[in-house]
Protein backbone atom coordinates (compact mmCIF):
# COMPACT_ATOMS: atom_id res chain seq x y z
CA UNK A 1 0.00 0.00 0.00
CA UNK A 2 1.38 3.41 -0.98
CA UNK A 3 1.14 6.49 1.20
CA UNK A 4 2.56 9.89 0.22
CA UNK A 5 4.75 8.31 -2.45
CA UNK A 6 6.04 5.56 -0.17
CA UNK A 7 5.25 1.92 0.43
CA UNK A 8 4.22 0.72 3.88
CA UNK A 9 7.76 -0.54 4.55
CA UNK A 10 9.27 2.90 3.88
CA UNK A 11 10.37 2.29 0.29
CA UNK A 12 9.73 5.18 -2.07
CA UNK A 13 7.64 4.43 -5.13
CA UNK A 14 9.80 6.36 -7.60
CA UNK A 15 13.28 6.75 -6.16
CA UNK A 16 15.51 7.16 -3.13
CA UNK A 17 15.09 10.45 -1.29
CA UNK A 18 18.16 12.70 -1.38
CA UNK A 19 19.06 14.89 1.60
CA UNK A 20 20.88 18.06 0.58
CA UNK A 21 23.40 19.78 2.80
CA UNK A 22 21.79 22.62 4.75
CA UNK A 23 24.08 24.60 7.09
CA UNK A 24 22.81 25.49 10.54
CA UNK A 25 21.22 28.97 10.44
CA UNK A 26 23.46 31.64 11.89
CA UNK A 27 26.70 29.68 11.37
CA UNK A 28 29.26 29.67 8.57
CA UNK A 29 28.57 26.82 6.14
CA UNK A 30 30.98 23.91 6.05
CA UNK A 31 30.76 21.86 9.23
CA UNK A 32 27.82 21.17 11.53
CA UNK A 33 28.20 19.47 14.91
CA UNK A 34 25.04 17.74 16.12
CA UNK A 35 23.86 15.13 18.57
CA UNK A 36 21.47 12.34 17.56
CA UNK A 37 18.32 14.22 18.65
CA UNK A 38 19.56 17.18 16.61
CA UNK A 39 20.12 14.95 13.60
CA UNK A 40 16.66 13.45 14.02
CA UNK A 41 15.06 16.89 14.31
CA UNK A 42 16.80 18.05 11.14
CA UNK A 43 15.68 14.91 9.30
CA UNK A 44 12.09 15.29 10.52
CA UNK A 45 12.05 18.93 9.44
CA UNK A 46 12.96 17.84 5.90
CA UNK A 47 10.22 15.16 6.01
CA UNK A 48 12.85 12.42 5.81
CA UNK A 49 12.87 10.74 9.23
CA UNK A 50 15.91 8.69 10.22
CA UNK A 51 13.90 5.47 9.97
CA UNK A 52 13.40 5.94 6.20
CA UNK A 53 16.23 5.23 3.72
CA UNK A 54 17.84 8.44 2.48
CA UNK A 55 20.78 9.32 0.28
CA UNK A 56 22.75 12.17 1.94
CA UNK A 57 24.53 14.54 -0.44
CA UNK A 58 27.17 15.12 2.24
CA UNK A 59 29.51 13.27 4.59
CA UNK A 60 28.00 12.13 7.86
CA UNK A 61 30.34 11.01 10.63
CA UNK A 62 28.88 9.47 13.80
CA UNK A 63 31.05 9.00 16.91
CA UNK A 64 29.14 6.93 19.45
CA UNK A 65 29.99 7.87 23.04
CA UNK A 66 27.60 5.55 24.89
CA UNK A 67 24.74 3.14 24.27
CA UNK A 68 24.09 1.18 21.08
CA UNK A 69 22.89 2.41 17.71
CA UNK A 70 21.59 0.30 14.83
CA UNK A 71 21.91 1.53 11.26
CA UNK A 72 22.37 0.32 7.71
CA UNK A 73 24.56 1.75 4.96
CA UNK A 74 23.63 0.50 1.51
CA UNK A 75 23.24 -3.25 2.16
CA UNK A 76 25.23 -3.70 5.33
CA UNK A 77 23.69 -3.50 8.81
CA UNK A 78 25.75 -2.22 11.71
CA UNK A 79 25.30 -1.96 15.45
CA UNK A 80 27.54 0.74 16.88
CA UNK A 81 28.94 0.32 20.37
CA UNK A 82 30.56 2.99 22.54
CA UNK A 83 33.80 4.12 20.89
CA UNK A 84 32.74 3.18 17.35
CA UNK A 85 32.78 5.59 14.43
CA UNK A 86 30.51 5.37 11.38
CA UNK A 87 31.45 7.28 8.23
CA UNK A 88 28.78 7.65 5.54
CA UNK A 89 29.97 9.13 2.24
CA UNK A 90 27.81 11.26 -0.10
CA UNK A 91 25.49 9.16 -2.23
CA UNK A 92 25.35 6.13 0.05
CA UNK A 93 21.94 5.04 1.30
CA UNK A 94 21.61 5.44 5.06
CA UNK A 95 18.90 4.33 7.47
CA UNK A 96 18.54 4.17 11.25
CA UNK A 97 15.78 1.54 11.58
CA UNK A 98 15.18 2.21 15.29
CA UNK A 99 15.80 5.94 15.20
CA UNK A 100 18.32 7.53 17.58
CA UNK A 101 17.03 5.70 20.65
CA UNK A 102 18.87 6.50 23.88
CA UNK A 103 22.36 6.45 22.37
CA UNK A 104 24.70 9.39 22.93
CA UNK A 105 26.76 10.43 19.90
CA UNK A 106 28.46 13.36 18.27
CA UNK A 107 27.53 13.75 14.60
CA UNK A 108 29.66 15.70 12.13
CA UNK A 109 27.99 16.80 8.90
CA UNK A 110 30.00 18.41 6.09
CA UNK A 111 29.91 18.67 2.29
CA UNK A 112 32.65 17.21 0.11
CA UNK A 113 34.14 20.63 -0.54
CA UNK A 114 34.84 21.45 3.11
CA UNK A 115 38.06 19.45 3.68
CA UNK A 116 41.13 20.93 2.02
CA UNK A 117 42.33 19.60 -1.33
CA UNK A 118 45.28 17.95 0.40
CA UNK A 119 43.00 16.20 2.90
CA UNK A 120 40.61 15.17 0.14
CA UNK A 121 43.50 13.46 -1.64
CA UNK A 122 44.54 11.67 1.53
CA UNK A 123 41.09 10.36 2.42
CA UNK A 124 39.90 9.31 -1.04
CA UNK A 125 40.81 5.70 -0.35
CA UNK A 126 38.04 5.62 2.27
CA UNK A 127 35.36 6.17 -0.35
CA UNK A 128 35.83 2.61 -1.58
CA UNK A 129 36.46 0.97 1.78
CA UNK A 130 34.28 -2.14 2.14
CA UNK A 131 33.10 -1.21 5.64
CA UNK A 132 31.76 2.02 7.07
CA UNK A 133 32.30 1.13 10.73
CA UNK A 134 35.60 1.86 12.48
CA UNK A 135 36.40 0.45 15.93
CA UNK A 136 39.67 1.99 17.18
CA UNK A 137 41.74 0.32 19.87
CA UNK A 138 41.76 1.92 23.31
CA UNK A 139 44.75 4.19 22.66
CA UNK A 140 43.50 5.50 19.33
CA UNK A 141 39.94 5.79 20.64
CA UNK A 142 41.11 8.08 23.44
CA UNK A 143 43.18 10.19 21.04
CA UNK A 144 40.33 10.54 18.52
CA UNK A 145 37.82 11.53 21.19
CA UNK A 146 40.26 14.11 22.52
CA UNK A 147 40.50 15.70 19.07
CA UNK A 148 36.73 15.45 18.65
CA UNK A 149 36.13 17.18 21.98
CA UNK A 150 38.45 20.00 20.91
CA UNK A 151 36.57 20.32 17.63
CA UNK A 152 33.23 20.46 19.46
CA UNK A 153 34.55 23.18 21.78
CA UNK A 154 35.93 25.24 18.89
CA UNK A 155 32.69 24.83 16.95
CA UNK A 156 30.71 26.18 19.90
CA UNK A 157 33.02 29.21 20.29
CA UNK A 158 31.74 31.10 17.27
CA UNK A 159 32.85 34.51 18.54
CA UNK A 160 36.32 33.47 19.71
CA UNK A 161 37.98 33.92 16.28
CA UNK A 162 37.42 35.81 13.10
CA UNK A 163 35.28 34.01 10.47
CA UNK A 164 38.20 32.79 8.35
CA UNK A 165 40.27 31.63 11.33
CA UNK A 166 37.20 29.94 12.81
CA UNK A 167 36.52 27.94 9.64
CA UNK A 168 40.19 27.01 9.19
CA UNK A 169 40.45 25.81 12.79
CA UNK A 170 37.48 23.49 12.27
CA UNK A 171 38.83 22.32 8.91
CA UNK A 172 42.20 21.36 10.34
CA UNK A 173 40.77 19.53 13.36
CA UNK A 174 38.37 17.63 11.11
CA UNK A 175 41.25 16.71 8.78
CA UNK A 176 43.15 14.99 11.59
CA UNK A 177 40.10 12.88 12.39
CA UNK A 178 39.39 11.97 8.77
CA UNK A 179 42.95 10.96 7.91
CA UNK A 180 43.17 8.80 11.04
CA UNK A 181 39.87 7.09 10.30
CA UNK A 182 40.84 6.24 6.72
CA UNK A 183 44.05 4.70 8.02
CA UNK A 184 42.10 2.67 10.61
CA UNK A 185 39.71 1.39 7.93
CA UNK A 186 42.62 -0.45 6.32
CA UNK A 187 46.17 0.23 7.55
CA UNK A 188 47.57 -1.74 4.61
CA UNK A 189 46.01 0.64 2.09
CA UNK A 190 48.29 3.57 1.20
CA UNK A 191 46.95 6.82 2.58
CA UNK A 192 47.57 8.48 -0.76
CA UNK A 193 45.65 6.50 -3.41
CA UNK A 194 47.15 5.95 -6.84
CA UNK A 195 45.55 6.80 -10.14
CA UNK A 196 46.12 10.54 -9.95
CA UNK A 197 44.17 13.05 -11.98
CA UNK A 198 43.14 10.51 -14.60
CA UNK A 199 41.31 8.35 -12.07
CA UNK A 200 39.76 11.37 -10.32
CA UNK A 201 38.27 12.59 -13.60
CA UNK A 202 37.23 9.09 -14.63
CA UNK A 203 35.47 8.47 -11.31
CA UNK A 204 33.56 11.74 -11.65
CA UNK A 205 32.63 11.00 -15.25
CA UNK A 206 31.34 7.54 -14.35
CA UNK A 207 29.27 8.99 -11.51
CA UNK A 208 27.67 11.39 -13.96
CA UNK A 209 27.32 9.03 -16.90
CA UNK A 210 26.88 5.41 -15.79
CA UNK A 211 23.17 5.64 -16.57
CA UNK A 212 23.99 6.37 -20.21
CA UNK A 213 27.07 4.33 -21.09
CA UNK A 214 29.07 1.46 -19.65
CA UNK A 215 31.89 1.62 -22.22
CA UNK A 216 35.41 2.57 -21.12
CA UNK A 217 36.01 3.88 -24.64
CA UNK A 218 33.23 6.47 -24.26
CA UNK A 219 34.71 7.86 -21.06
CA UNK A 220 38.20 7.85 -22.56
CA UNK A 221 37.02 9.86 -25.56
CA UNK A 222 35.22 12.34 -23.33
CA UNK A 223 38.22 12.86 -21.05
CA UNK A 224 40.95 12.80 -23.69
CA UNK A 225 42.68 9.69 -22.36
CA UNK A 226 43.19 6.30 -23.93
CA UNK A 227 41.20 3.36 -22.51
CA UNK A 228 44.51 1.80 -21.47
CA UNK A 229 45.42 4.90 -19.44
CA UNK A 230 42.08 4.83 -17.62
CA UNK A 231 42.51 1.13 -16.90
CA UNK A 232 46.01 1.67 -15.50
CA UNK A 233 44.83 4.61 -13.39
CA UNK A 234 41.88 2.67 -11.99
CA UNK A 235 44.05 -0.34 -11.23
CA UNK A 236 46.55 1.89 -9.41
CA UNK A 237 43.76 3.44 -7.32
CA UNK A 238 41.59 0.42 -6.58
CA UNK A 239 43.26 -2.72 -7.88
CA UNK A 240 40.64 -3.34 -10.54
CA UNK A 241 40.24 -2.36 -14.19
CA UNK A 242 38.18 0.52 -15.56
CA UNK A 243 35.42 -1.73 -16.92
CA UNK A 244 35.09 -3.47 -13.57
CA UNK A 245 34.80 -0.08 -11.88
CA UNK A 246 31.96 0.95 -14.19
CA UNK A 247 30.14 -2.36 -13.76
CA UNK A 248 30.48 -2.19 -9.97
CA UNK A 249 28.97 1.31 -9.94
CA UNK A 250 26.07 0.20 -12.15
CA UNK A 251 25.47 -2.85 -9.97
CA UNK A 252 25.52 -0.81 -6.76
CA UNK A 253 22.91 1.61 -8.07
CA UNK A 254 20.72 -1.23 -9.32
CA UNK A 255 20.85 -2.88 -5.89
CA UNK A 256 19.99 0.39 -4.17
CA UNK A 257 16.95 0.92 -6.37
CA UNK A 258 15.79 -2.69 -6.04
CA UNK A 259 15.96 -2.61 -2.24
CA UNK A 260 14.91 0.94 -1.45
CA UNK A 261 12.29 1.76 -4.10
CA UNK A 262 9.20 0.19 -5.58
CA UNK A 263 10.32 0.75 -9.16
CA UNK A 264 9.71 -2.18 -11.54
CA UNK A 265 12.72 -4.06 -12.84
CA UNK A 266 12.47 -2.57 -16.34
CA UNK A 267 12.48 0.99 -15.00
CA UNK A 268 15.50 0.26 -12.82
CA UNK A 269 17.32 -1.22 -15.80
CA UNK A 270 16.65 1.95 -17.78
CA UNK A 271 17.94 4.14 -14.94
CA UNK A 272 21.25 2.30 -14.87
CA UNK A 273 21.73 2.29 -18.63
CA UNK A 274 20.04 -0.82 -20.05
CA UNK A 275 17.53 -0.36 -22.87
CA UNK A 276 16.19 -3.91 -22.59
CA UNK A 277 15.09 -5.67 -19.37
CA UNK A 278 16.53 -8.98 -20.50
CA UNK A 279 20.01 -7.46 -20.91
CA UNK A 280 19.76 -5.88 -17.46
CA UNK A 281 18.64 -9.17 -15.94
CA UNK A 282 21.50 -11.04 -17.62
CA UNK A 283 24.04 -8.46 -16.37
CA UNK A 284 22.66 -8.63 -12.83
CA UNK A 285 22.67 -12.43 -12.78
CA UNK A 286 26.22 -12.56 -14.13
CA UNK A 287 27.48 -10.38 -11.27
CA UNK A 288 25.34 -11.63 -8.39
CA UNK A 289 24.15 -15.11 -9.29
CA UNK A 290 20.55 -13.91 -8.90
CA UNK A 291 17.98 -12.18 -11.06
CA UNK A 292 16.91 -8.68 -9.97
CA UNK A 293 13.60 -10.12 -8.78
CA UNK A 294 15.34 -12.77 -6.69
CA UNK A 295 17.71 -10.20 -5.18
CA UNK A 296 14.82 -7.92 -4.23
CA UNK A 297 12.94 -10.82 -2.66
CA UNK A 298 15.94 -12.05 -0.63
CA UNK A 299 16.99 -8.65 0.67
CA UNK A 300 13.49 -7.70 1.74
CA UNK A 301 12.52 -11.01 3.29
Amino acid sequence: MKKNGQFADGRRATGIATASYRPTPGRPPGLDVLDLPGLAARADASERPLTVPVRPAFHLLVALRSGRLACSVDFTSYVLEAGDWLWVWPGQVLRFPGGPGAADATVLVFPSGFPSAATDTLIRGGEHAPYRLVTPDTTRRTALLRILDTLVEEHADLSGLGPEAYVETLRHLLSVILVRLVHLMDPRHPTRPGGGEAFRLFRQAVEEGFGRTHRVEDYAARLGYSPRTLTRATRAALGCGAKRFIDDRVLLEAKRLLVHTGLPQAAIGERVGFAHPTVFSAFFRQHTGMTPTEFRSVTQS
